[in-house]
């Protein structure tokens, strides 16, 4: 508020309570402005306040304000006749009612204000008005005259601040007649579900987000040809066709409005850092048997092999048995040959 010039200055009238106020716009233009040139040799073309009577240019100081009666005549009006006005708001925002912010009519609403504190005796008042309004959710209703004529305005709580709309009288708002068709129109059920459909796709936005596409466009031409470059063409946009079906135009426009936001929010799922995720580590515990009877790879195959191994332990227990009854029979040969021998020597001998 320090670095804002104050184009008011005078106190708020709350009923016998008088709070002192700067009165600072709360809006700035950011339009880019041009000049007027002869186009021949790029000279300034300026207005030059000039005397009809005399013919001759004028400065400021010998200028002053008249009203032109019906027959062309003028009616000399000063800054002392207009100090002079016998009303109460020439130097006072005079606070008339209280009422919900939804009476105001939006068709009435204009530009809008900063009501800032004036001196360190303005801020107890001040400060009980603001809360007085953010506890009622109500806007106070004003009369304050500015720039010649008195106008009505719309106090309400913006922050720690209170703001001024400025709004017309309400015989300066126009009454719509004439404007809607005429003729009689009927909206089929299935085409306000549609309507709707494509409300919902749109969605909402945040007005942040939203900025002066053309502001921007103007200030890259100005840029370019201040460099001495070919200023950026504009891109050809297809022509809208026909339609004459207002279906067909609802369901398309639902469908390009889908598209566009699943392109957006490709791009920014392009646009997200991606991360892998850690490696699971492989568990130790065996895989568990499955049910049902049946039996696991692993145990089948071990009883398998086993099966196949013991025909070779049978066929070695049979090799064993006969060497072992060859052997016993060699040996009663034997037993038999000596027994035999000693028999005829005890013959012999007798």
């Amino acid at each position: 508020m320090l670095h804002v010039r104050s184009i008011w200055n005078g106190a708020i009238s709350f009923g016998l309570v008088s709070i002192p106020i700067k009165l600072v716009n709360a809006t700035e233009s950011h339009s880019v402005s041009f000049r007027q040139i002869h186009t021949e040799d790029g000279g300034r073309i300026r207005y030059r306040k000039v005397c009809e009577l005399e013919d001759r240019e004028v400065t400021q100081a010998e200028i002053g304000k008249a009203y032109e009666d019906a027959d062309g005549s003028m009616i000399p009006i000063t800054d002392e006749d207009l100090s002079q006005l016998p009303i109460p708001t020439a130097r006072t925002i005079e606070i008339v009612a209280f009422v919900p912010e939804d009476r105001i009519d939006p068709l009435q609403m204009g530009s809008a204000y900063y009501l800032a504190a004036s001196g360190a005796p303005a801020a107890k008042p001040y400060t009980l008005l603001r809360e007085a309004l953010k506890r009622s959710n109500r806007v106070a209703i004003a009369k304050f005259a500015l720039r010649g004529r008195e106008r009505l305005g719309m106090l309400r709580v913006v922050g720690d601040a209170i703001a001024m709309h400025g709004l017309l009288w309400p015989d300066e708002v126009r009454a719509p007649e004439g404007v809607a068709p005429e003729a009689g129109v009927t909206v089929r059920d299935q085409e306000l579900d549609l309507a709707d459909a494509l409300m919902d796709t749109l969605g909402e936005i945040d007005l942040d987000d939203l900025h002066d596409e053309y502001r921007e466009a103007v200030e890259e031409v100005i840029a370019a040809k201040a460099a001495g470059e070919r200023p950026p063409e504009a891109r050809e946009e297809a022509a809208p066709g026909k339609v004459l079906d207002l279906m067909a135009a609802l369901e398309s426009s639902v469908r390009a409005a889908r598209e566009s936001r699943d392109g957006e929010e490709a791009g920014a799922a392009e646009e997200a850092e991606v991360r892998s995720l850690p490696q699971r580590k492989t568990s130790s515990r065996r895989a568990p048997k499955e049910t049902g009877g049946k039996k696991s790879t692993s145990t089948a195959a071990k009883k398998t092999a086993a099966k196949k191994a013991e025909p070779k332990k049978s066929t070695a227990k049979s090799a064993g048995s006969a060497k072992k009854t060859a052997a016993r029979s060699t040996a009663k040969k034997t037993a038999a040959k000596s027994t035999a021998k000693k028999t005829a020597s005890r013959r012999r001998s007798a």
